[in-house]
């Protein structure tokens, strides 16, 4: 049945069962037999019917519920026995906001020094898309924002406080300034980070309660893209101070802290708030502390 409940998490998330079918690398037909097959062992319809998906009935929306559980459960059960057999070993997937993708080795590399068979997978995603995509077992854990926007069911540790301040390259208008006010920003050219971004969110929050409303100039989903717009003169960026040194982008430019209010956001590890925890997980989470305390 496990192999079922999988195929049903993902034809859920996928909300297609030619999708679903390639995600899970079997056949189409196979697929839908499957689903089928789970429906006559619970003795409920879980899949609305017709030509194609048209959504999970009430039933289904409740035994995706128990789907996640028990294939969580099962998979942390395999990764503990896989490491009381081998030590630890494996493959984390994890997740990161792109203002923080910068700060990811401070996680990584101690980690793979101590465990120097497990891998990971680095990926650029909004917050939003951190949760869903954990909810969903497509990843082991990320990194984003923990106390701006719901983060519903996980484990959280934070790691640390992102301080926004205005980057503008050398020379340039305010760049002699020691600060800004959030309330200046209405003649400044700007270049952000797309509005689906928690950051972008963020900023716009601020600008809007020191009565400021920004029509950016260039929007991005890369902090990259920003930093070299800001470097070649032409624009401003609004960004936390961490992420332009650590870029790379730090020479020829000025950071002006932004003040009236000065305002900080605590970016953290989260993970699925399971117990037991897999080893890697767990492991994970143990380096996050770590790393947050250091930071801290």
């Amino acid at each position: 049945m496990i192999d079922k409940l999988e195929f049903f998490i993902v034809l859920a998330r996928e909300e297609h069962f030619g999708r679903a079918a390639e995600e899970c690398g079997v056949a189409q037909p196979s697929l839908s037999a499957a689903i089928r097959q789970l429906e006559e062992q619970l003795g409920v319809q879980l899949v609305v019917r017709g030509s194609r998906y048209r959504g999970l009935t009430p039933e289904g929306q409740r035994v995706l519920e128990w789907a996640k559980r028990i294939v969580g459960d099962v998979r942390t059960m395999r990764e503990e026995m896989r490491a009381a057999r081998k030590g630890l070993t494996g493959h984390i997937r994890l997740a990161v906001i792109p203002t923080a993708l910068s700060m990811v080795t401070g996680l990584t590399e101690p980690f793979q020094e101590k465990h120097p068979d497990v891998s990971f997978s680095v990926v650029s995603r909004t917050s939003l898309q951190v949760l869903s995509q954990l909810d969903n077992f497509e990843i082991d854990a990320g990194i984003t924002y923990l106390d701006n926007e719901p983060l519903g069911r996980v484990t959280s540790v934070p790691l640390y406080s992102e301080e926004y301040t205005l980057v503008v390259a050398e020379g340039t208008k305010h760049a002699k300034r020691d600060s800004i006010r959030w309330a200046e920003m209405s003649d400044v050219r700007l270049c952000l980070l797309t509005p689906d971004m928690q950051n972008r969110r963020i900023i716009n929050q601020h600008l809007a309660e020191a009565g400021v409303t920004v029509k950016p100039t260039l929007e991005s989903n890369s902090m990259a893209v920003l930093l070299s717009h800001v470097a070649a003169g032409g624009l401003a960026s609004i960004m936390p101070r961490h992420a332009v040194s650590s870029f790379g982008f730090a020479e020829g430019m000025r950071m002006i802290p932004i003040v009236e209010p000065e305002v900080r956001h605590v970016v953290g590890l989260v993970a699925p708030h399971r117990e037991p925890f897999t080893p890697l997980v767990s492991a994970l989470l143990h380096e996050a502390r770590g790393l947050g305390a250091r930071l801290g």
